[in-house]
């Protein structure tokens, strides 16, 4: 086979053959050549020629191989079409478990360590872009630099009461987070969040907070408390729900483009009563054993 040259962005097979000379030593094989091989030759020579200057004229610049089972896409965009405000979590375990969870069949306990497990695997995701600070450590052999995370310790807050269900698994990823919390109900006639509770650390501006909540509905609880962490002084927010559904994106977008909403499932619609659709229930419901 002959081997492909790349010259000014296309590719010229006519390169190969540097001179006569190399195309006579391919051919002689050490024996001597016949006199009659030099035509053939030259004809040889004349089609790849002819070849190298139809490619040059079509071929593109960029030529990329691949194997069988290779990806050759780029890696997916952070946040979702339609939604800059989003990022869907698509790891393989929180989309098991996202299935599991919304198991009608699912009892109370195992609810509660489904919740427990996902918001811990979002929690990795959503803490990617923490900031860093470089840090000198002694090793048991030498001194080492490491990086820890600067600034204030992150807080979470959950809106209760199935915020909750969110705290511990976090918790355990990043054991030195500060807790707060917001109490937060929808009522069931207006849809909109009544507020009854409001605990955060008094520093506020100079932490990063995750408020948390199994299910971005209609989104009045969502921006309510949003703009309660901003009238504290938050500036640094991200939103972590299980279950989303696309009004309570729009609506938390349009309320709080700067805060970036994480939840392993954007679902259809919600119905006439506020909930999500196909949904899992209600979440706080489910996790405290009160439907």
């Amino acid at each position: 086979m002959l081997p492909l040259c790349r010259r000014s962005g296309s590719f010229s097979i006519g390169l190969a053959l540097e001179n006569d000379r190399q195309a006579l030593v391919i051919l002689r094989h050490h024996r001597g050549l016949p006199a009659a091989a030099h035509s053939f030759v030259q004809e040889i020579r004349e089609r790849i020629l002819v070849l190298a200057c139809t490619t040059r004229k079509s071929v593109d610049d960029r030529l990329v191989f691949f194997h069988g089972r290779e990806d050759s896409s780029f890696p997916p965009m952070p946040t979702t079409p339609g939604f800059a405000n989003l990022t869907l979590v698509r790891h393989p375990l929180v989309q098991h478990k996202i299935t599991l969870l919304r198991d009608r069949r699912t009892p109370t306990k195992i609810f509660k360590e489904l919740v427990d497990e996902i918001a811990m695997l979002m929690a990795y995701e959503a803490t990617a872009e923490l900031s860093l600070d470089p840090v000198i450590v002694q090793t048991p052999l030498e001194q080492a630099t490491g990086y820890q995370v600067s600034g204030k310790k992150l807080t979470l807050v959950p809106i209760l009461r199935a915020g909750l269900g969110m705290v511990e698994g976090i918790l355990r990823l990043v054991p030195s987070a500060r807790v707060g919390h917001i109490g937060l109900y929808r009522d069931h006639d207006t849809l909109e969040p009544v507020d009854y509770y409001f605990k955060v650390p008094s520093d506020a501006a100079e932490r990063d907070f995750f408020v948390l909540d199994p299910m971005l509905a209609t989104g009045g609880s969502a921006v309510s408390a949003v703009s309660s962490l901003k009238r504290a002084g938050g500036v640094r927010i991200r939103f972590l729900c299980l279950v989303a559904a696309p009004e309570g994106v729009r609506r938390l977008g349009a309320a709080h483009p700067d805060v970036q909403v994480y939840c392993a499932a954007l679902d259809r619609e919600l119905n006439a009563q506020g909930y999500i659709l196909p949904g899992l229930g209600d979440a706080g419901d489910r996790l405290f054993g009160t439907r």
